[in-house]
């Protein structure tokens, strides 16, 4: 078994006011969270990126030091097992560079017994990470312009990672869809904290950025993810999957159903009438359309949810929820990201800038 930390105390429960502050900075500030529990692994050797292009749906092998990708780990029928960023670290030669592999820690085991029990015969060694590097995820506009002069160096494309010292403290910067991640040593991830938050980032809770992930329609592993679910149901494999590169574990699923089908379910937003809890399932004459896989409150849009729902299900109905408590009510799926609260044009927070 991997060492692993323990999960944090959970709050007592949502504050409706520091919710709305937070939410506001990651929307329109630099907003910092600890994310050091998150799954860390490491490949190293001669023929660790041939051996992770053949068990992933992305192409490892095309990365370049400097450069990641978002994939993931599939049964042989292609459901997910796991979602993982990989990126390619820099100061290395395209062939023997370290490969940081990232996850959420709820796969970390999965992720972790798959590949050790498929290395038997490749020139490459798995490591473990999580404990030996600390993770602060910086989320929403400004969080460039903490940085300064560390990321100027940092490319432009999600994935793209550089080293930096912030003051003092080394780290790995790499860019994510509302931010930047930020990686030191463990035993200097206070002191980086300290620092960011002296150049003008703000500490926000975990809930604030899962709001903002709804809001923005990404899928969760063990919330909209799992092993019943294919990638195609929650609109990952523009983001994942490989379609030119060679054989991956539930290739032929995924590839067939890409180029001959289409699934059965779609990842929906619902705007809600009032709050329900996660599993209400949607029902119609009877018959289940589809389940509540995460439930928010989001301090602009007011109840929202992510689900999964048939495909005869389009965006502009509504639908009758009936949770286990508090009788049924109604909501109006949407495609996602949701829209903004105010109707503007628009895709949810502001761009990242310097």
């Amino acid at each position: 078994m991997l060492d692993l930390p323990q999960d944090p105390v959970p709050a007592t429960g949502p504050d409706p006011e520091r919710l709305a502050r937070e939410h506001a900075q990651a929307s329109t500030g630099a907003a910092l969270v600890d994310r050091s529990a998150a799954g860390k692994l490491a490949l190293t050797g001669a023929e660790a990126r041939a051996f992770l292009t053949g068990q992933v749906t992305a192409d490892v092998e095309a990365l370049t030091p400097g450069h990641g990708t978002y994939a993931a780990l599939l049964t042989p029928k292609g459901k997910i097992v796991a979602d993982l960023r990989i990126l390619a670290l820099p100061g290395a030669g395209e062939d023997d560079g370290e490969l940081l592999l990232l996850c959420e820690r709820s796969g970390l085991q999965a992720l972790f017994d798959h590949l050790r029990r498929h290395l038997i015969g490749y020139a490459a060694e798995l490591h473990k990470r999580t404990l030996q590097t600390g993770l602060l995820s910086l989320a929403g506009p400004r969080a460039l312009g903490v940085l300064d002069g560390a990321a100027r160096e940092l490319p432009g494309d999600e994935h793209a990672a550089v080293r930096a010292e912030i003051d003092g403290v080394p780290a790995l910067l790499v860019r994510t869809d509302v931010g930047v991640d930020l990686l030191p040593d463990a035993a200097r991830t206070d002191e980086l904290r300290a620092a960011l938050e002296a150049r003008g980032a703000v500490a926000v809770s975990e809930e604030a950025l899962e709001i903002l992930r709804v809001e923005r329609g990404r899928p969760r592993l063990h919330h909209e993810m799992d092993e019943g679910v294919m990638p195609a149901e929650v609109g990952i494999v523009e983001r994942a999957v490989s379609f030119t590169k060679g054989c991956y574990v539930g290739q032929e699923t995924v590839a067939r159903l890409h180029w001959r089908g289409r699934p059965n379910r779609h990842l929906r937003g619902l705007e809600l009438d009032r709050p329900v809890p996660v599993g209400s399932p949607i029902l119609e004459d009877g018959r289940e359309l589809g389940r509540v896989t995460t439930s928010v409150v989001s301090p602009v849009r007011g109840p929202i949810a992510l689900a999964l729902v048939r495909r005869e299900v389009e965006p502009g109905a509504t639908v009758v929820l009936r949770p286990a408590e508090g009788g049924p009510t109604t909501a109006r799926v949407v495609a996602l990201p949701f829209g903004p609260a105010d109707g503007s044009d628009g895709d949810g927070p502001a761009p990242v800038t310097a």
